[in-house]
């Protein structure tokens, strides 16, 4: 079956950029992804990849912004920038201009990398 990865990618990112990053994540990405923070050590399967957007998303105690800038396909890979503004729990502030590199089999995401320069601001 073929699967139009333009259309899932623009779909993926419209709910990313809504606020429902869990509710995409259950639809949009198979049992055994993995996901990839720059060059550090890949989260395998599902589990463990939903774990880490569960404890990411528990640290904020603000969404400033998630707004993505542009995105290309090119066969089964997806590309799309992003700029993501939140402040933590700790008070902590991160504003990311970084860029997810997805690649994509029977219509979901099997592998996902971000590549990004951390920019956190420490609280007062």
């Amino acid at each position: 079956m073929s699967h139009d990865v333009a259309d899932l990618d623009r779909k993926l990112n419209a709910m990313i950029a809504s606020g429902q990053v869990m509710e995409a994540f259950e639809k949009f990405y198979a049992d055994d992804c993995i996901m990839q923070e720059n060059s550090d050590k890949p989260r395998e399967g599902k589990p463990a990849c939903r774990q880490y957007e569960i404890d990411f998303f528990g640290s904020v105690e603000e969404f400033h912004e998630g707004t993505l800038l542009g995105s290309a396909v090119e066969g089964d890979r997806s590309f799309s920038e992003w700029v993501f503004d939140v402040t933590f729990k700790d008070g902590s502030r991160m504003r990311n201009h970084e860029v997810s590199a997805r690649r994509w089999a029977d219509g979901k995401v099997v592998f996902e990398q971000f590549f990004y320069q951390p920019n956190i601001t420490p609280a007062d």
